[in-house]
């Protein structure tokens, strides 16, 4: 890195910058060394005063040492964040990692007074450990209506699919982060719930007029602002029928026109990531990052080059093209965000509270995580899935590499085998399993004669960019029920594949569905199916064949 003089302007852009760096002590750890800095440019980024960390990756005892340390490097109130909005331990080992909020959402289809409660208690178990680990930003609630049921980013991680009941929901939520001392964040605005591209990889385009926007993709913002949200990102998606030059992250008639102006939004508004494609294949990063300041945005996040992208933002200042006036708005923004009682600031008020032999969770956090869990599985048959001499277990997943719910030693793979079960993962890595045939698309020769479980672990997750394999998956399902080899079930993930397998399978098989992905979730959903089994017992290591779907 070349470092620039550090006078006073560059000192005060820099403030509105948050880089990504590892939850890991050291640079060998890095999970992501393109995106995450190394330590000697961290060090020397936050001491030219850069303002902001986001973090990922490694345990909440790193993290608390790593907080620490960030403090100490840092020449200005550090804003330090992750996106953490099913838990703590989502993306830090040792945490809570809860049920996805669309959990929730569906409790509240029935139950509305209590899943209120939920969503009030998940902010606060979310909030309490962040503190804990020495955040004080969560980048959540998702305030996203996930209209799409192919939505490949957003789908479990928005609270529903009817704006009322998303905006009570986060305003909930909310309520219980705030509890904590820890600040907020509303994303993604304009509303990334109706789009079927995920703007990782590509910019989606919404064709939704204003009227509309207004009456559904605003109001859980607009309901999240009235709560006292700290602060609201931006969508990387274009709203083609209010600014069909510029995706709203660095549209002023988003930005400006509308959050700012029209819905009187005046806290903290910060970009998605700059690195993400949707932005960084079209327009330079520096020039993205000078973009986004002028059309609104207080804080600049993941610049591809955080040190290019204070000098644009400094020369659009001196140039006269960005009034001086943004950048005092958008550091008297962040000052009051971080004055807020409680907030975290500096090593000061922030103690280490590590205990080597203690669990990081709290009795009353691992209950909560182990409630919502037990409310939100649903099993039609409950008769028991009977042991096989030569069974298979084909899990279906998005992909091995970095997956925090795939080992060995997975519930999912490991119990079903001692019932007989062999495991067989189809995921994009390998051979594949499927033949040139409509009705019969999978090659059962290739797995011999036992029955079979299905485990389709399907939702959406950024990077993946699809997970509309209805038909596949429905057409299978059929397959191997008129071959009379389906033994049973699961769905984990997105309820919209559940809902449709259903209308498809006999009554007489077992059947269940559970909105978590983690082991945790896995144990939960297998030991009702196969009650016989000892689940006090380890698991044994498993072998296991890699299909590509």
């Amino acid at each position: 890195m070349t470092f620039l003089k550090q006078d006073s302007l560059h000192k005060q852009v820099a403030e509105l910058l948050v880089v990504r760096a590892s939850g890991h002590l050291y640079d060998s750890q890095r999970e992501y060394p393109l995106w995450e800095l190394s330590n000697d440019d961290l060090q020397a980024c936050l001491g030219m005063g850069i303002g902001g960390v986001i973090l990922f990756g490694g345990c909440t005892k790193e993290l608390q040492h790593r907080c620490q340390t960030l403090r100490e490097w840092a020449e200005t109130p550090l804003l330090l964040c992750a996106d953490i909005e099913e838990g703590v331990g989502q993306r830090f080992q040792g945490g809570t990692w809860l049920a996805p909020p669309m959990a929730v959402g569906r409790l509240y289809l029935q139950d509305p007074h209590n899943a209120l409660l939920y969503a009030e208690q998940y902010g606060r178990c979310i909030g309490a450990q962040a503190r804990r680990c020495g955040l004080n930003w969560v980048l959540a609630p998702v305030c996203d209506v996930n209209s799409n049921p192919s939505n490949p980013v957003i789908n479990m991680r928005a609270w529903g699919e009817d704006p009322v009941a998303v905006s009570k929901l986060v305003c909930a939520f909310n309520k219980g982060v705030a509890s904590e001392g820890v600040l907020t964040c509303a994303k993604h605005f304009p509303g990334h719930g109706d789009t079927a591209i995920d703007s990782h990889l590509q910019l989606p385009v919404v064709d939704h007029e204003l009227a509309r926007l207004e009456l559904f993709e605003f109001l859980p913002f607009k309901a999240a602002i009235s709560s006292g949200v700290s602060s609201v990102m931006t969508a990387h998606i274009l709203l083609s029928k209010i600014d069909e030059s510029y995706p709203a992250t660095l549209s002023s008639k988003v930005l400006t026109k509308i959050l700012r102006e029209k819905i009187g939004f005046d806290g903290l508004l910060v970009t998605d990531a700059l690195v993400m494609k949707a932005i960084s294949d079209q327009f330079g990063s520096n020039e993205a990052a000078l973009m986004a300041f002028e059309a609104g945005a207080d804080l600049i996040m993941m610049p591809k080059d955080p040190l290019g992208a204070i000098n644009a933002i400094c020369e659009g200042l001196l140039s006269g093209r960005v009034p001086m006036q943004r950048l005092e708005e958008a550091l008297s923004r962040r000052e009051k965000a971080l004055a807020k009682p409680k907030v975290l600031t500096n090593s000061s008020n922030f103690t280490l509270l590590i205990d080597n032999h203690a669990s990081f969770e709290s009795p009353e956090e691992c209950a909560f995580s182990d409630d919502l869990l037990r409310r939100c599985i649903e099993i039609r048959n409950p008769s028991e899935i009977p042991h096989e001499q030569c069974g298979v277990n084909l899990l279906r997943f998005d992909g091995v590499f970095n997956s925090s719910f795939l080992s060995n030693t997975s519930p999912a793979i490991c119990l079903p085998q001692k019932a007989g079960y062999e495991p067989v993962l189809c995921h994009k890595f390998g051979v594949s399993p499927w033949q040139d045939d409509d009705t019969e698309p999978l090659a059962l020769e290739r797995f011999g004669q036992g029955a079979f479980l299905l485990q389709l672990f399907l939702r959406g997750n950024p990077f993946q960019g699809s997970i509309d394999e209805k038909k596949r998956w429905l057409t299978v399902v059929k397959q191997l029920t008129r071959k009379d080899r389906l033994a049973g079930l699961i769905v984990y993930g997105s309820h919209y594949l559940w809902e449709e397998l259903l209308q498809a399978m006999p009554s007489s098989i077992p059947t269940a569905y559970c909105p978590g992905q983690t082991p945790r979730a896995q144990s939960m959903v297998l030991s009702s199916l196969f009650s016989y089994l000892d689940f006090e017992k380890d698991c044994h290591l498993s072998t296991f064949v890699q299909f590509m779907d």
